[in-house]
């Protein structure tokens, strides 16, 4: 066992110069602790582990051309990263750690040993039953080679491009359809011309029954569209009201279709955002940082283990996001905490699935008791639920 976590944090490789620059032209990329990319994080995780698996070889004076290395690659590993192994015309979904360049030159060489790779993780599971290996071992919850390194949503600037405003003017419409469709306006033609009368019928019914606001979240995460990647905006609605799951599940999946910049729509615990965040905490993979991720995940974890309900709930990473609410914009209060995500995903093969609905897969009380528990972490500012499936989303923000 070695303990790497400095050579991970200080970490680098080369990446091309740009995305559109074919050529062999390569540049260094920055540290792992001052990469907000998740493409580059990924790639970053993937390379230096293959740089300390040689310096190990070398250390034990093994011989390298007699050694080869053993992953646990899944067949989704592949397809996601776009692997000539899986697929000649799939498009990179996201980088997988274990299907970095540094991993295909040596699969190329013959010296990488995959033998789950042609497999999906139910597949996986029911292995592991044939080959007598204990329940709690092969029903876990998977957790993701880059460790909390992508449940880290990094950034330095929010992410706010020209479309923003339209956008949340477009949700400020969805989220009060029945008071809008009074006042007639170009948005409000865009949203009936993009939903069918059934989903306005559902809308006007939702939004007359609950008080909701829906807003743009300044930062972006990772989610799939047909066979692309997508990395696009988080929609947050609060309410002043209870939360009726169902309702929220609806707006989950027709926002994103109405809104292809959206790919993930969260629920915000607490009373009712008046103030959207407009700017981020600097947020970058420090000790910090994970030292506060790792209390809200075993919190949260801990809870779903009581509860009995651990093994109904396929993976629930928890996500830290640099976004602090509830400041007065008057008083120019610099953005200094961060909230959590708490992304249950229910799925057979994790190729697609669904968020668990509270009340329905989950007893909405132990969720609130990860809310209440998280809540009391130094710096947290909200929790929130994501509501979305997969597809747009993917299992994991990065």
């Amino acid at each position: 066992v070695v303990n790497a976590a400095h050579s991970f944090y200080n970490g680098t490789t080369t990446l091309p110069i740009s995305d559109e620059d074919r050529t062999p032209r390569k540049r260094i990329s920055k540290t792992l602790n001052m990469t907000t990319s998740p493409e580059e994080k990924r790639k970053i995780i993937g390379d230096t582990f293959v740089k300390i698996a040689n310096e190990v070889i070398g250390e034990m004076n093994l011989k390298p051309e007699e050694v080869f290395l053993a992953q646990g690659t899944l067949r989704p590993d592949l397809i996601e990263s776009a692997s000539l192994v899986a697929s000649g015309k799939a498009e990179v979904i996201k980088t997988h750690h274990n299907d970095t360049e540094l991993i295909r030159k040596l699969r190329e060489e013959g010296k990488v040993i995959e033998p789950l790779k042609d497999f999906h993780k139910d597949e996986v599971r029911v292995l592991g039953r044939e080959l007598g290996l204990p329940e709690e071992l092969v029903s876990r919850h998977p957790f993701p080679g880059p460790g909390l390194a992508i449940r880290v949503i990094c950034a330095e600037e929010p992410y706010v491009c020209k479309d923003f405003p339209e956008t949340n003017n477009i949700l400020k419409i969805v989220a009060d359809f029945s008071a809008s469709v009074k006042k007639p306006h170009t948005l409000l033609q865009r949203v009936k011309a993009c939903t069918t009368e059934e989903d306005q019928e559902k809308l006007m019914q939702i939004t007359s029954l609950h008080s909701l606001n829906a807003f743009l979240l300044p930062i972006k995460t990772v989610g799939v569209q047909g066979d692309c990647r997508s990395y696009s905006y988080v929609c947050g609605i609060s309410s002043k009201d209870v939360p009726h799951w169902e309702s929220l599940m609806f707006l989950a999946r027709l926002i994103p279709r109405m809104c292809h910049n959206i790919n993930r729509v969260v629920y915000v615990f607490g009373p009712p955002v008046k103030e959207p965040p407009t700017d981020v905490t600097p947020t970058f993979l420090t000790t910090g940082v994970l030292s506060t991720l790792r209390q809200a995940d075993f919190e949260a974890h801990n809870i779903l283990r009581e509860s009995g309900y651990a093994g109904k709930i396929s993976q629930m990473p928890i996500i830290l996001t640099p976004l602090h609410f509830d400041r007065d914009p008057l008083q120019k209060q610099p953005s200094c905490q961060r909230s959590v995500v708490i992304r249950t995903f229910i799925t057979s093969d994790f190729m697609t699935g669904i968020a668990a609905t509270p009340g329905n897969e989950i007893p909405e009380e132990v969720v609130l008791k990860m809310v209440v528990e998280i809540k009391k972490i130094p710096g947290i500012s909200r929790v929130m639920y994501d509501l979305t499936s997969k597809p747009p989303g993917t299992t994991e923000w990065e």
